[in-house]
């Protein structure tokens, strides 16, 4: 039986690798609405390297031998606030994108960015093993019920 958290994981790796992909093809123009105006470079090519980026992070999530995979949730959750000024932004010049055509959803939406920052940490065990080492120890985690020789 596989666990909570590794089902977590998994749906997590798979969303994030389908969004890399909308982002490369039938989404490309409305991922560009959320990049802010201000940033220097062409939102196309944002939005481009942030599809590449998201894909190569849910892979990781999903192949990531067990005892990295606490690195690639810290990397995943940076990830996550790292692209929360696009979010920000969309809401603040009231650019319309994935159907948020209100200050409401678009604000609504911001509250759901800190639940990615969460659902990324728990569902690597990056914040506990985070704490165990500043400790000077390890988690002692049980091994998933899905076999991982690497």
């Amino acid at each position: 039986m596989i666990s909570l958290r590794s089902l977590a994981r998994t749906a997590l790796g798979g969303a994030l690798a389908f969004a890399g992909t909308t982002h490369l093809t039938v989404a490309r123009e409305e991922f560009q609405a959320q990049v802010p105006p201000w940033f220097p470079a062409d939102p196309d090519a944002v939005v481009v390297v942030s599809g590449w980026v998201e894909i190569a992070l849910g892979l990781a999530l999903l192949a990531a031998p067990r005892r990295h995979r606490w690195v690639v949730g810290w990397v995943v959750a940076a990830f996550f606030v790292a692209i929360f000024p696009g979010n920000v932004s969309q809401l603040v010049t009231r650019t319309d994108g994935f159907g948020l055509d209100s200050d409401a959803a678009r604000a609504v939406r911001l509250l759901f960015q800190p639940l990615l920052v969460v659902w990324a940490l728990w569902s690597t065990g990056a914040w506990g093993e985070w704490r165990a080492r500043r400790r000077g120890t390890t988690t002692a985690r049980p091994r998933d019920a899905v076999s991982d020789h690497r």
